[in-house]
This record gives structure tokens, sequence and C-alpha cells, in this order.
């Protein structure tokens, strides 16, 4: 596959990225693409794959970077974004191509016309369009709708352990809610997953009295722990805990059963920690009477942090850039779910900045031509303050 349009058009590059189709991990020739627009730049680029650990798939992944590093060279800017995307679903329900790229009355169809190829596209035109200076590096993983263990989270790691140091990034996720740049996020709320099994004592039905049945405790647990944890925070909602699953893998009815599995997930704020509330789970738990079940608590998976980007420096400047384009200053939000940039976090400060996204994930994903433009232009007036 060949660029048909120079990188400095976004929705010629961006329609190239779209007709691959990289749904995770599949990488699909799209991280070629990106390469084929960033060496005529001058980017120096290294192509990553990390293989899975703990029986996770092995996933491509792409660093390129350009100008010179040191004290006296100005500041490292960082964008990060992944090329992957959700699986089409049912092709039958799309009225365009899933990867077809094809437009019509201004607007672009396709997997990842918002989540997020735009923003790749967009970054790669921007900096087309400006003089080859300053320190840029790019990281594009193709795991970020899935695992998301071999993507961004090890490709920070790799390019600490190279001497990479970043004094700010960008993250081109959907993060503007009706207008290019009406919102940017600044943060993000963690998430812990969590499982509670409760072991009673199998038994007929007609005889409880010799069996004791883990179901009612189970109840007990989902009404104490559920809901809001806290009041929020400055910039923060209430961390709240949602039981996702009650399992008790019982497919008749006259068994009481020996055990109950529910699985648990928590929304938290600035407030938490991991570790802080691991514990308060364990202290909720051993405050519920047990009725002689026994009740284990474990956490699955690896929690992500809660963080907060410094409102200063780069968030200010970004802010000021698109107060300058729109008129109007953009909503610092922490709103949604998880994304990398909770991995970039503890390497420099991040901000999501992107396109509305009201169709990602949905049939007929796509993205009017206009906000691909008005992104990378968002982008340019960007890049030109922060390494000026």
């Amino acid at each position: 596959m060949t660029s048909t349009l120079p990188a400095a058009d976004p929705v010629a590059l961006l329609s190239d990225l779209i007709r691959c189709a990289s749904v995770t991990p599949t990488e699909a020739g799209v991280l070629d693409v990106i390469e084929r627009a960033l060496t005529p730049l001058g980017f120096t680029i290294t192509r990553l794959r990390f293989e899975g650990e703990g029986g996770t798939y092995p996933v491509d992944n792409l660093f390129a970077t350009r100008g010179a590093s040191g004290p006296t060279t100005g500041p490292h800017l960082l964008f990060n974004g992944h090329t992957d995307v959700v699986p089409p679903g049912d092709v039958a329900l799309w009225r365009h191509e899933p990867f077809g790229a094809e437009i019509e009355d201004g607007v672009l169809y396709g997997r990842g016309a918002v989540d997020m190829k735009s923003g790749i596209a967009a970054f790669i035109a921007a900096i087309s369009s400006l003089p080859a200076t300053g320190r840029i590096s790019i990281a594009i993983t193709n795991d970020e709708e899935a695992e998301s263990v071999n993507g961004t989270a090890r490709l920070m790691q790799w390019a600490a352990e190279q001497g990479h140091k970043f004094d700010f990034a960008i993250v081109g996720e959907p993060s503007s809610t009706t207008t290019v740049g009406d919102s940017i996020k600044i943060g993000r709320r963690g998430s812990l997953n969590g499982r509670i099994t409760i072991a009673g004592v199998q038994g007929h039905v007609a005889y409880p009295h010799k069996a004791l049945n883990p179901i009612p405790v189970a109840a007990t647990l989902i009404s104490a722990l559920s809901g809001t944890l806290d009041d929020g925070s400055e910039h923060f909602p209430a961390s709240n805990l949602e039981f996702t699953t009650v399992d008790v893998g019982n497919p008749v009815t006259n068994v009481i059963p020996a055990i109950v599995t529910l699985a648990l997930n928590v929304r938290y704020n600035d407030k938490w920690t991991p570790e802080t509330l691991e514990e308060a789970i364990r202290e909720g738990i051993e405050s519920q009477d047990d009725e002689n079940t026994r009740i284990d608590f474990e956490v699955q998976g690896t929690p992500s942090r809660s963080f907060l980007s410094p409102l200063s420096g780069g968030v200010e400047l970004l802010a000021q850039v698109i107060e300058a384009r729109t008129g109007k200053r953009p909503e610092l939000s922490t709103g949604g779910g998880t994304s990398d940039a909770r991995f970039i976090a503890a390497y420099c400060p991040v901000v999501e900045c992107g396109l509305p996204g009201p169709t990602m994930h949905k049939t007929d994903e796509c993205v009017p031509l206009a906000d691909v433009r008005e992104l990378t232009a968002l982008y340019a007036a960007f890049i030109a303050a922060y390494l000026k």
C-alpha cells in the first residue's frame, strides 16, 4: 500500500490508515503507512514487537523521534496514539465498507475514523506543515482496545531505558464533546477489577439445614459495597464500585450452590491508590457477617492508577492555543474511562486532545473532514508554540 497524497494532507493519510484492517492485535500494514509518512520528515523509526507475557498476544509498535536531545535543545514533545481498532461487527449493518474509507457529503467513513486514526493523521500532517525544528517523538501502539499489555506501557518503558525523557505528551484520543477543542482531558480516574468468592456447602434445597447457602451472604455484600465511596475531589467525581457479574454455576433448581463468585470494578479518583482501595474493600467485607461461609477477595490484573496532570505548563499553553483558535477556553475534564495516557503519566505530564467521538465503536463510524483539518491546525499551532 502506498500513500496517495503527501503526509501534509490529513484526510489522505487518514484514508490510508483506515484501509488497513488493524483490528487488535492485527497490524495489517498500518504501521508501514505511518513509517512511510514520517521517514521523509526526518524521523528515525524503530519498530518494536513485544511478545506476550503470561499468555498475552504479541503486539507491533512504532517509535519515531526527530531532533537533538540535551539540556540546551528545548522541550521534548511526545505524541501517543493507537492504530488498532475494535471489530466492525456485523458488516451487513454498515452502509459504508468498514475499511473502505469512503467519503460522502464531506464525511469520511470507516472503523477508526474517530477512534483514533484521525488523531494520528492530524498530528503527522501538522508536523509536516511546520519547519523541522525542535524535539518531537511519536509512540504508536496496536494494542489499546484490548489487553493493553504489550503496547504503550512497554513502549514507554523501552523509551525510558533508551534514555528518552519527555517534557509533555499529547494523546490523540477523542476528547472533545461537540466541537474540536471544546474539551481536553487532563487526568483520568483509576480502574480496579476484583473478584469475591463466597464458599458455602452444597446441598439439596429440600434439606437446607444440611447445606450452607452462600447466596444470601453474596446479596448482603453486594448491597453493602455497591455505590459511591467518597464525595469526589476538586477535579474528579465520586469514586464508584459496581458489581458486574454474579455467578453460581448452577443450571438446576433443586441444588443449593456451593460457591458464588462476584466480579466488581471500581472507578476511583485521586483520593485513592490501588493499595488503599484494596484495603478498604477487604475491611468492608470483614465488617459483614459471613454466616460461617468462607470469603476470599483478590484483585484481578493490574489496576490503572488515577492521575492528574499539572494545570500549568503544557496544559495551560494548550488551553491558550485552543482559546485563541476557537474563542472559547476548553473544559478541563477527567471524565470517561481509561486510556493509554495512564501509562504515560508516570513519565511526564500528559493531556488527551482529539476529536468529538459520537460515532466511535459504532456502525458507520465517521468523521467530518472539516473536523480532521481543524484538529490538524490546532495541533500545528500548539506544536509551534510549545517548541518555540
